[in-house]
């Protein structure tokens, strides 16, 4: 591979107690938590907006907030759907806990709380690197309309979804698995009848909510005529009547490499536009649906994750094994999605699970804390875990230590744990049984 050298000085226009990497469903929380924990806290979103796979994947539901009855997550995470609920923009699927939501109000409402909350807010900014002394982070290097630009911290969180910044640092990564789990791109419909979607509601537990109907009719027509892989079909409202958002498309690629990625992107736009004509020739609830948008952002399920203190097994969170440093919870079911055929395993927990703080922190990276999907997990334990309200609780997690971690000027992975169990439960965090 040739190769090119280039040297420049980079400006620094900001220096934080606290650098949150990503504003997506962690990002945006982990901010909020540790500025309202006293630090100043910068926000770096390569959008112009926060919410991420919710906002610009347009993944929807919100879920799970509550299983067998119980809140299990709370905190800064249900405070932002009370918010939001609160300007008609969120309405919960009762029991579960499932939250349908509009794009723009969460957009909004997460956006007032971290200037609420005091957070700096750098929006269309990219991270593409970070200096080091030592073992220390010292800068990240964000790229935007003003050109490179560097931020300092005491303090990261990575945020990113693919372990950006643990991957610029040289933070070591759970061994990849043979196939990653496929990645797909969400679209919006309008025109559809959606009073006579019979799984346009996410309430019940132990339910998946993909439309067997609708299933049974793309797979029968796989046989006479060349369909491409899907799966589901899962389908949300956005509280408009007429609208929903489509999950269906699946192509397998490696979404942190960028050649892999945009082949993708280009296949799965393709696919959107095939699977809504299928739609409209073939459910009669969407016979006059017309395409609105396609998510900006293609969902991703599975990329990097980091190599921690503690690695979070299958095993242990299905038998929810309750830790001592437990700083979440997960009660999503275990979802695999098959990359080759239309399957999927999806696993319902018998009781909700539970995250170890060391899953956030990673041996020989005395200022990085990392929240989202990309915490230390086997491939069973992540995939319940990477979904938006799981995260959001991580992220709380992520920001209450960060902040600690400043006061006390500790390394990460001496944060006093009693103290951060107590500043979580008291913001509304369960983390008992």
């Amino acid at each position: 591979m040739n190769t090119i050298t280039q040297t420049k000085e980079i400006p620094v226009v900001g220096q934080y107690d606290i650098v949150v990497c990503g504003g997506g469903p962690s990002g945006f929380v982990a901010a909020i938590a540790a500025a309202r924990g006293g630090a100043n806290v910068a926000l770096i979103e390569r959008y112009g907006f926060t919410g991420g796979m919710a906002t610009a994947g347009l993944v929807a539901p919100i879920s799970v907030f509550n299983y067998n009855g119980k809140r299990v997550i709370g905190g800064i995470p249900w405070e932002f759907v009370e918010r939001l609920a609160a300007i008609g923009g969120a309405r919960e699927e009762q029991p579960l806990g499932n939250i349908t939501y509009s794009p723009e109000k969460y957009k909004i409402t997460a956006q007032r709380m971290l200037l609420e909350a005091g957070v700096t807010l750098y929006f269309h900014s990219y991270l593409t690197g970070c200096r080091k002394d030592g073992d220390e982070i010292t800068h990240v290097i964000i790229e935007n309309k003003s050109g490179a630009q560097a931020l300092g911290a005491k303090y990261f969180i990575d945020c990113t979804g693919d372990a950006d910044l643990s991957f610029h640092a040289g933070a070591p990564m759970q061994p990849p698995g043979k196939i990653l789990q496929p990645a797909s791109l969400i679209f919006m419909l309008g025109n559809v009848d959606t009073d006579a979607l019979p799984m346009i509601r996410h309430a019940k537990q132990g339910v998946n909510y993909h439309d067997l109907a609708m299933r049974e009719i793309l797979e029968k027509l796989r046989e006479k005529r060349e369909v491409p892989l899907f799966g589901g079909p899962w389908y949300c409202g956005v509280l408009a009547k007429g609208t929903v958002v489509v999950n269906m498309t699946r192509v397998q690629a490696n979404m942190a490499d960028n050649r892999e990625a945009t082949n993708a992107e280009c296949v799965l736009r393709e696919h959107v536009h095939l699977f809504t004509e299928l739609l409209r020739q073939n459910i009669p609830a969407f016979s006059e649906a017309t395409l609105l948008t396609t998510a900006p952002q293609t969902g991703v399920r599975e990329t990097r994750r980091v190599k921690g203190h503690h690695t979070l097994t299958g095993d242990e969170y299905l038998n929810a094994v309750n830790f001592p440093d437990a700083i979440a919870r997960g009660c999503h079911p275990v979802d695999i999605h098959a990359a080759g055929s239309t399957g999927q395993r999806c696993e319902f927990l018998k009781s909700a699970g539970f995250v170890p703080y060391r899953c956030l922190t990673i041996p020989g990276f005395p200022n990085l804390i990392v929240a989202g999907r990309i915490f230390s997990a086997d491939g069973v334990a992540s995939a319940s875990i990477r979904v938006q309200a799981s995260v959001m609780g991580i992220g709380q997690a992520a920001g209450a230590a960060a902040a600690l971690a400043v006061k006390a000027g500790v390394d990460v992975s001496q944060v006093d744990i009693a103290e951060l169990r107590a500043t979580l439960t008291a913001s509304g965090a369960n983390l008992s049984e």
